[in-house]
């Protein structure tokens, strides 16, 4: 492969990944001039974000084994479809169950571009390369909460939040075209591959059950849950509590993105000295002693904005280790089911992420302490399930001709 179609292919699948993030972050400074069109409340609006990321779990469920059946592309053109029409329909409402709703179109919509690069990912390069290709996967990944908050403030002050969804449509339309004329296709379909209930079910069990998957996969879905409590709060955090401007808003948000973007390619730099394994560790404890000390200080009230700031970068950063190096390893043991596989650890980190931000929502009115208290205790959760899955784990070695699991 040269040097010039790996950029090609990780620009893409960068782009792919981050067409469902930007769909998260770009509307979030518009939560307030979004409940005072739609008559409804911050917290009520904050429930379409809870909804997308219920959507884009129960989505990635779906597009699993539809892209290991029919190959990467076809499930893909269909999700991007489904994508721009929700887009353009969120634009137009104007009742917030509605607008909850179409979140949660859109979302089932974006999820198969998750799904299809994380399974292109596994295709297209050598199993020990994939958690360095996630981290610059995660690069591109950055300009969503670099730009997008932003971006986005100064657009609903100027033209209003609805073209925030016309501006995703068209993103999502670009997005189209770029897989339709720069990816190949990467998997044959495979008619062997049953859409059934019961073989579906079947094969989503072998890989929930396999140790290296639901170790890595459940404890990194766990930890990074974390992500979703910040994004889901940090409206309610900065523009409610601490009172800053949307545009403010926008500017921190970008500012937070550094840490968990810059660390994620530190992350390439360290895997040259660290195992993947070590490194997981490492992040885990570390956003442990973070969150810790954090939940600390909002209790006795020891925290500004600038040092809620500082604190929230800190804890970002280690999701940033964590993150690239617990999905390597989750989806290395797969290649005939890598579709099925990055759609479970997909559903995993989704729901996980849904259901924090249900938590914020209801729980977060008037203080950061139950969003910090959300962050401290599934970091500690996630890594008593890495400290207790890796006791199961043993060495696998995977033959070229098929997809059995060799334990050493």
């Amino acid at each position: 492969m040269t040097k010039q179609k790996y950029i090609t292919l990780i620009l893409i699948l960068g782009f792919l990944t981050a067409l469902g993030p930007f769909s998260i972050d770009m509307y979030l400074p518009g939560f307030s001039a979004i409940a005072d069109d739609l008559n409804t409340t911050v917290n009520n609006v904050s429930l379409s974000l809870s909804s997308y990321f219920i959507g884009i779990s129960a989505g990635q469920l779906l597009y699993g084994p539809l892209l290991d059946r029919y190959g990467r592309k076809r499930p893909l053109y269909i999700g991007l479809t489904v994508y721009l029409l929700a887009s353009l329909g969120c634009a137009v409402t104007k009742n917030i169950d509605m607008f909850i709703g179409l979140r949660f179109i859109q979302a089932v919509g974006s999820c198969a571009a998750t799904v299809a690069a994380m399974a292109m990912v596994r295709d297209l390069f050598p199993v020990e390369d994939s958690p360095k290709v996630f981290s610059l996967l995660l690069l591109v990944l950055g300009l969503s909460p670099m730009l997008a908050p932003t971006i986005g403030s100064y657009v609903i002050a100027v033209w209003g939040w609805h073209t925030i969804f016309i501006i995703l449509a068209i993103m999502g339309f670009a997005v189209l075209l770029a897989s339709r004329f720069g990816l190949p296709h990467t998997h044959k379909p495979d008619p062997s591959i049953s859409l059934k209930p019961k073989p579906i079910l079947t094969g989503f069990a072998k890989v929930l059950t396999t140790p290296q998957f639901y170790t890595y996969a459940v404890s990194g879905a766990v930890a990074f849950s974390g992500l979703f409590t910040y994004v889901a709060g940090s409206p309610l955090l900065f523009m409610d509590i601490f009172k800053v401007s949307g545009e403010t808003y926008g500017w921190i948000f970008a500012l937070m993105s550094v840490s968990f973007i810059g660390v994620s390619q530190f992350n390439s730099l360290l895997l040259r000295w660290y195992k993947s394994e070590q490194l997981v560790y490492i992040g885990l404890s570390l956003q442990l002693i973070i969150s810790t000390a954090f939940l600390i200080a909002a209790i006795n009230n020891w925290l500004g904005l600038y040092s809620t700031i500082i604190m929230l970068f800190l804890y970002l950063g280690c999701l940033g280790l964590t993150n690239p190096n617990t999905a390597g390893l989750a989806l290395a043991p797969f290649s005939k089911n890598a579709g099925s596989a990055s759609a479970l650890l997909g559903a995993l980190q989704m729901g996980m992420g849904s259901l924090a931000s249900m938590a914020v929502g209801i729980l977060v009115k008037d203080s950061m302490v139950p969003m910090v208290a959300i962050m401290a205790s599934t970091t500690l959760i996630g890594l008593g399930i890495l400290l207790i899955g890796r006791k199961n784990i043993k060495e696998f070695a995977q033959s070229d001709s098929s997809d059995t699991i060799i334990a050493h």
